[in-house]
């Protein structure tokens, strides 16, 4: 990807709807460059500003406890964003951000993405609802890791996942497979006990693999278990 490009920026949802004089603009003031797959692209503690936009690969976001065990927070695909809360209140990055395959990302400067704010009230409104939906999401995995058990922890990391891939009123196609040991991470819990659940959930028709697909056959029964034990 060519430093300048508008094109390559057209695919980030976050600035996909600005005209293409505004979406040149942004891409003048980008710069282009490539990860390697594990490299780190952001350091936690960084008081870099920078905003970045995934034209291609994926990147996950993590911190990591006082025991050195990481925690995965969020993983960011083509088309996405991150690094927006430290250009936003300008203090020192609150996760690190890894490259999970190679990725090809545009970086923004703090001030140059504050401008893009400020005169383009659509990109402000999007940045709202993604703060917006990381407040809610995090406040979900506080009540999960306080009121849930291990169990139940994965089948809930499990009905978010099939809630964002719905393919049918019921159904839901979850790609690539998530590994025991990610899911294991975001939930707080061991391989083992991810690998059991699953197991249990196939058992019960509620999962199942498909080549490297995994479907969830039956969403709302998943969501049933999760709302009994959450007695809503």
């Amino acid at each position: 990807m060519s430093e300048g490009d508008a094109g390559n920026l057209a695919v980030i949802a976050l600035l996909c709807d600005l005209p293409q004089s505004t979406l040149t603009r942004a891409a003048n003031n980008c710069r282009w460059r490539s990860y390697s797959a594990n490299e780190q692209i952001i350091d936690r503690q960084s008081e870099a500003t920078d905003v970045f936009f995934v034209g291609e690969g994926r990147a996950r976001v993590v911190n990591y406890s006082i025991s050195g065990r990481e925690i995965t927070l969020d993983d960011i695909g083509t088309g996405g964003h991150f690094g927006e809360l430290a250009a936003i209140d300008g203090q020192p990055r609150s996760a690190s951000v890894m490259a999970l395959t190679r990725c090809s990302v545009a970086i923004m400067s703090q001030e140059h993405f504050l401008q893009l704010i400020d005169e383009n009230p659509s990109v402000a409104l999007k940045v709202m609802r993604g703060l917006a939906s990381i407040i809610r999401n995090s406040t979900e995995r506080i009540m999960d890791l306080s009121t849930l058990a291990a169990n139940n922890r994965v089948q809930a990391d499990l009905l978010r996942q099939a809630l964002n891939n719905r393919d049918g009123d019921n159904s839901a196609s979850i790609s690539p497979i998530p590994m025991h040991a990610d899911i294991a991470s975001r939930v707080s819990t061991t391989r083992e006990t991810v690998a059991r659940v699953m197991n249990d959930l196939a058992r019960q028709g509620i999962l199942e693999r498909q080549k490297n697909v995994l479907v969830v056959q039956d969403v709302s029964r998943l969501q049933e278990m999760i709302e009994e034990v959450r007695g809503e």
